[in-house]
């Protein structure tokens, strides 16, 4: 017999000239690009990242984006309603001005000493952009005064969500509280993203008892009713400690608690790679364990582990906004969305000021867009899928 008939036929060049221009673009691009394109595909979740891309801005940026700070209070203002920014106002004077908002007439009862505001459509509050206001300091380091937006004159009443009990501006401590509640959700999934990584893999990795007593210990934990569990560990917190302590303890309770999804979505990950020719080829190679897991065995499903982290983040920041809420969590004065609600545990609040379920708006929209963030970022992780 010829070697011809032995040889095996030569592979044809895969022929291109009959794709389009984006064809070739996915056929020569690697996983994080074709990730790309398929997320990018998913309007619904891209417009969420973006989002979220902004709310973690607005965090990042509070003490200059909120016209007051967390703690500027006027009891002259106490539970005074919103003001409508409004654009091509005339003041007394005659002075045009872009963007403006109503000031307050305010009355009192003789009998029952209570407030009343109306908008006194004469009078004409102009606002602007980098407009000085309260002196403050931006992350506590740098001494600033110029405020994003606010009225042209200091001292004068700007309350697009309304005013508080003791007169403070909402829509500032709404903002405020942005850097508290997104922070604890990001820094606590990143916690239990590594505890998760270690305990899913030397489960999924080691086998045998291993897993066996990594398994249980999941499911005990996730058969102990949720809300009992994180009111048993918050409440164990000291009162008389310091706030910063307090919001690192909530960080750390919510993450022992919210670690398991992600220890299960590892070790099944583990199971299924550790048989893969790429990571036998690495263990023959000489590789040492922890290389073959960080290097190897980590990167593969990457993707699919920070679809998981996106979707686990709302989880983190509703749990703390519920024990903020119940008084369990963080208490003044650390400023959350969870702080901010737990104002409406007085039946008087609500019926006297609706506004004050304003931050629970803020709430809905951050946990909305990181869930459809998170569903499209799971969709484009398999690149290949239909």
């Amino acid at each position: 017999m010829s070697d011809a008939v032995l040889s095996p036929p030569a592979k044809k060049p895969t022929d291109t000239s009959a794709l389009t221009k984006p064809e070739k673009t996915v056929a020569a691009s690697g996983q994080w690009r074709l990730i790309w394109l398929r997320f990018r595909r998913h309007k619904l979740a891209f417009w969420s990242g973006i989002v979220v891309i902004a709310i973690y801005a607005v965090a990042l940026f509070s003490d200059f984006i909120a016209p007051t700070t967390a703690f500027s209070y006027s009891a002259q203002y106490t539970y005074a309603p919103p003001q409508m920014v409004r654009m091509f106002g005339q003041d007394a004077d005659g002075n045009r001005h872009l963007f403006y908002v109503h000031d307050y007439t305010v009355t009192v009862d003789p009998i029952a000493l209570q407030r009343s505001f109306e908008l006194d459509r004469e009078t004409v509050i102009p606002l602007g952009f980098l407009v000085r206001g309260e002196p403050y300091r931006f992350w506590g380091l740098i001494p600033m005064e110029h405020r994003l937006f606010g009225p042209k004159e200091v001292g004068q009443p700007f309350y697009l969500f309304g005013a508080d009990r003791l007169g403070r501006d909402v829509f500032s401590r709404t903002i405020h509280g942005t850097r508290v509640s997104m922070s604890i959700g990001l820094i606590g999934v990143a916690i239990s993203l590594v505890i998760g990584i270690i305990l899913g893999g030397i489960s999924g990795l080691a086998g045998g008892w291993v897993d066996e007593v990594i398994q249980r210990t999941i499911e005990f934990l996730k058969s102990i009713p949720t809300i009992p569990l994180w009111m048993g560990l918050a409440a164990a917190i000291p009162l008389n400690i310091h706030p910063l302590i307090v919001y690192f303890w909530i960080t750390v309770i919510l993450s022992l608690i919210g670690w398991t999804d992600i220890a299960r979505i590892v070790r099944g990950k583990f199971l299924s790679l550790k048989t893969e020719d790429f990571v036998t080829a690495a263990r023959l190679d000489g590789c040492g364990q922890q290389r073959i897991i960080w290097r190897h065995m980590v990167p593969s499903f990457m993707s699919h582990l920070i679809a998981s982290t996106t979707l686990a983040i709302p989880a983190m920041i509703l749990a703390e906004t519920m024990l903020s809420f119940l008084g369990i969590g963080l208490r003044p004065p650390v400023v959350s969305w969870g702080v901010l609600l737990k104002e409406l545990q007085s039946i008087l609040a609500v019926a006297n000021a609706p506004w004050l379920f304003l931050p629970g708006l803020a709430v809905i929209i951050a946990v909305l867009a990181l869930n459809f963030l998170g569903d499209g970022l799971r969709d484009a992780a398999d690149p290949y899928g239909r």
